[in-house]
């Protein structure tokens, strides 16, 4: 669509540069092209496009835009003011995604759209930019066929080589836009379904290397439910509405309100202030944090409970007060016996 050679007017490239580049024109999504990439030209058109991966910039607009046209490192981009930018062509390969896997398939450049948005993996993003990442992967979404739990963000593809942490290749290596595999974040993008696994981990094809980030990712772990609200549980499919439309039992009820019970529950005495109090109230330090021992794989569901306790520097931290992105190397872990 956008190829080389040929017919190389003036008109012509101006026309093709209204076809590609401004594909939402007929939208209210306003889309600007001052930031177009010069490298445009020299990448591949695309065979298929089955992914629309999201990013988060982890820097301000300017920077990031003047590095995402620099090096065509984007097809979109959408900064905290809800403007949306055209980087890369949206046919061509624009090289965003890394080192990268999604089902057996690597180099995930090759057949996805890559939208960057300005802000950080672990913050929640003003209404207006979010609405504007919806219109656009809504149009997205409708061009190419593609199905909620086809938009993922960089944390479901990206991989990282063996190193020595991890012995073998590995899935997670970035935590690069883990906020829009959140169920409320993903509600607001009117996303009602998402990846209900890693089709890599699964077949053997990488290891878990970020315990926290798979229950990110699959788990139940929402950040941004402060933010954004409660996400309402999926429907079902079609094929399941038989078993859907069963009565809800009495347990089943009871079931669903348990998880408020000793998870939230804080020490009696208050928060000790030193490690030897916790040692006296009877806590025992169940591990300490390392790049191959995160806070989940040490407390599992309890790593940001009330009752456990987070120990760095002769601070004593409560779990529910940590914050998820700022658990570090050398932390100790404790629980009560």
């Amino acid at each position: 669509m956008t190829g080389r050679g040929g017919r190389g007017n003036r008109t012509g490239v101006a026309l093709i540069l209204a076809l590609v580049c401004v594909p939402l024109v007929a939208s209210a999504l306003d889309i600007s092209n001052r930031y177009r990439s010069p490298r445009n030209a020299e990448r591949k058109v695309r065979a298929s496009t089955q992914l629309i991966v999201l990013h988060t910039t982890e820097a301000p607009a300017r920077s990031s835009l003047n590095k995402l046209c620099d090096r065509g490192e984007a097809h979109y981009c959408v900064t905290e003011v809800g403007q949306v930018y055209c980087i890369v062509d949206r046919d061509r390969e624009a090289f965003h995604a890394g080192r990268s896997m999604w089902n057996g398939m690597e180099d995930v450049d090759k057949f996805s759209v890559g939208i960057e948005c300005v802000g950080y993996h672990n913050k929640a993003m003003p209404s207006v930019q979010i609405t504007a990442i919806r219109e656009l992967v809504d149009k997205l979404k409708a061009m190419y066929r593609i199905t909620d739990e086809r938009v993922v963000c960089h944390s479901h593809v990206a991989y990282g080589a063996p190193n020595k942490w991890q012995r073998r290749r590995h899935r997670g290596r970035k935590r690069c836009g883990m906020l829009f595999a959140m169920p409320s974040v993903r509600r607001q993008l009117g996303l009602r379904l998402r990846p209900a696994y890693d089709p890599d981990t699964r077949a053997g094809r990488l290891t878990v290397g970020d315990d926290y980030l798979r229950m990110v990712l699959y788990g139940g772990i929402d950040t941004m439910v402060a933010a954004y609200g409660v996400a309402k549980a999926p429907d079902a499919p079609k094929h399941a509405l038989s078993a859907a439309r069963k009565p809800v039992t009495k347990p089943a009820a009871k079931k669903a309100e348990a998880p408020a019970k000793p998870t939230s529950r804080p020490t009696p005495g208050g928060v000790p202030k030193t490690i030897a109090e916790l040692k006296t109230r009877g806590y025992v330090l169940k591990g300490t944090v390392s790049p191959a021992n995160s806070a989940l794989k040490i407390a599992g569901s309890r790593w940001n409970a009330a009752d456990t306790y987070y120990t760095i520097r002769n601070k004593v931290v409560p779990g529910s007060k940590i914050d998820a992105a700022h658990i570090e190397k050398g932390m100790g872990v404790w629980i009560r016996k």
